[in-house]
């Protein structure tokens, strides 16, 4: 492939505010003297889409939500993008059922969640720490892949599951104060290895990196961008 028909597509909306982040890492993570040696990137940020974290935990819109995916996808990729990024780590979840829906789909995702574990075991990183929506982390989806592998996953406790709805939804309405602040630091100090496993979170992490203790943080969309960046240098 020609890096000229590297093209990346992004299903994002969810929140919109993670998207612009991830739109601003990419301008990072492939720096560029001149724009056209950026690889072309598309974003459908589809924010009209039901609620991923519902449709887990009580089953609300699944079939909906998984032909609107399938649908921006399948877009995409008839737009010329050979490579998607899912702009939120709760809707991985229903990638099985949209690669029945669209099984071509599936060597051109990059799996964030994937990408992040993988760097973990790289790290040698023995116990990690993990905070994100509700939905995942109830699902398992990133404590089934650690254990696979021999990593020790930590999540706060439901009782705490507020306090992170909280941080959550200070994002998405763009609205910051210092009680929010206090919870996501607190939060992300207990533990020396954290995942940011919520496309909002990593934009708090930039607000008060400066009072956050941990040895790494992980921010696995991020992570799926310098994977697709080597990829990219490698065509």
């Amino acid at each position: 492939m020609k890096k000229n028909d590297f093209v990346i597509g992004v299903l994002g909306g969810m929140g919109t505010y993670a998207t612009i982040n991830l739109f601003k890492q990419y301008t990072e993570v492939f720096p560029a003297e001149k724009e056209w040696e950026r690889p072309r990137i598309i974003i459908d940020n589809r924010c009209t889409m039901p609620s991923r974290v519902r449709a887990f935990l009580y089953n609300e819109n699944v079939d909906q939500l998984v032909d609107e995916m399938s649908e921006s996808m399948q877009g995409l990729v008839n737009s010329g993008c050979n490579k998607i990024i899912l702009a939120c780590n709760t809707s991985h979840l229903f990638l099985p059922q949209i690669y029945e829906n669209v099984p071509g789909l599936k060597n051109k995702v990059i799996h964030i969640i994937e990408c992040c574990v993988n760097e973990i075991k790289n790290d040698g990183v023995e116990k990690v720490y993990l905070l994100g929506s509700e939905g995942t982390i109830d699902s398992k989806i990133y404590q089934d892949k650690l254990y696979s592998i021999g990593v020790k996953c930590i999540t706060p406790s439901k009782d705490e599951y507020g306090l992170l709805r909280d941080c959550i939804e200070a994002v998405k309405q763009n609205k910051f104060n210092d009680n929010v602040k206090k919870i996501f630091v607190d939060l992300t100090n207990r533990y020396d290895y954290c995942i940011l496993g919520c496309t909002e979170l990593p934009i708090l992490y930039d607000l008060y990196k400066n009072e956050i203790k941990s040895k790494k943080i992980y921010d696995p969309l991020l992570i799926g961008l310098y994977n697709l960046k080597e990829e990219f240098d490698n065509e």
